[in-house]
């Protein structure tokens, strides 16, 4: 059966090293060391000759946080959605969401950057990737940008690549900065109203609701299922009033909160159908539907499309 794999950082280093022709110990940074985290920069131009040879980069969750610089025609699939890239793409990906990117013309180039979020919470400023805007739940944090921002990102990916050799005492704070700077370029690509983040009681229940909603996801297995379903169930779990929850995520989001458990539900069965071989009705049992009827019904709803017709 066909599920969505979860590449860990050793399956990233083993593909690595088939891709450079490179040992793994040679593509390890020679101080790295599990106190501070994981944390690595590559050119695109050593891996994208095996790309290249296998058309397309596997459609897998990672297990680790990745910022990638593409220059040149790309495809790019993230989540439910395609990307058409046409010169340069600036690209974040977490470990919640699957993606690939394929290749469209033999002219690539650019940089890209691995690291866990221990790195990041290890510095001083303990940050939480995962309520960074640019990481956030919900969101498409692919951007295509021009010339002119792909020349200011590929001087960042230059220090990193210069300084990681280095033997510079506290290089990995110094690089901290150089991946914090590359997530504040592309936040700063966001709409003003993603980036907002207030620390008022609304923005918190919100905060609250999303990270409850997402806490879901991934489906990886045919023997996962949600246990979270309506409105009330998060109401219940975040133990406030379900007319309340509406009411704030109304006026923090301008969605009820059915709008937006469906849409993430959607999008979730996007990704099954669209790259697992599970059947309609193990999909809908994973996603809580009782009936695949039911299910089907849904997703017609909010796709105008059939399961089936969307996955052919």
């Amino acid at each position: 059966m066909k599920d969505i794999k979860s590449t860990s950082l050793e399956e990233f280093y083993q593909e690595a090293s088939i891709f450079t022709g490179r040992e793994v110990a040679d593509l390890l940074p020679p101080d790295i060391n599990r106190e501070i985290g994981h944390f690595n920069v590559f050119n695109v131009a050593e891996v994208i000759a095996e790309v290249k040879r296998k058309a397309q980069m596997p459609y897998n969750r990672r297990a680790y946080y990745k910022i990638s610089l593409i220059r040149g025609r790309n495809r790019a699939e993230y989540a439910d959605r395609v990307f058409q890239i046409e010169q340069n793409a600036l690209l974040f990906a977490t470990p919640r969401i699957p993606y690939h990117w394929i290749p469209q013309d033999p002219e690539q180039a650019g940089s890209f950057c691995v690291f866990t979020d221990e790195f990041l919470i290890r510095s001083k400023t303990g940050v939480d990737l995962d309520e960074l805007p640019i990481f956030r739940a919900g969101g498409y944090p692919i951007f295509e940008i021009g010339n002119t921002e792909a020349d200011e990102l590929t001087v960042i990916f230059a220090k990193m690549q210069k300084e990681i050799s280095s033997d510079y005492a506290f290089k990995y704070d110094l690089m901290r900065t150089y991946v914090m700077e590359l997530v504040h370029y592309g936040q700063k690509l966001q709409p003003a109203v993603a980036a907002q983040n207030s620390p008022n009681a609304p923005a918190r229940v919100t905060s609250l609701f999303i990270e409850l909603l997402e806490r879901q996801f991934p489906i990886e297995s045919p023997n996962q299922r949600l246990s979270l379903r309506s409105a009330k169930d998060y109401a219940d779990r975040l133990a406030v009033h379900v007319n309340h929850l509406n009411k704030v995520l109304k006026e923090t989001t301008g969605k009820t909160t059915t709008t937006l458990i469906s849409s993430r539900i959607t999008q979730e069965a996007r990704i099954l159908l669209r790259h697992t071989d599970w059947n309609i009705s193990e999909i809908a049992w994973c996603l809580g539907f009782e009936e695949v009827a039911h299910f089907s019904n849904f997703f017609r709803k909010q796709t105008s499309q059939a399961p089936l017709a969307f996955r052919a």
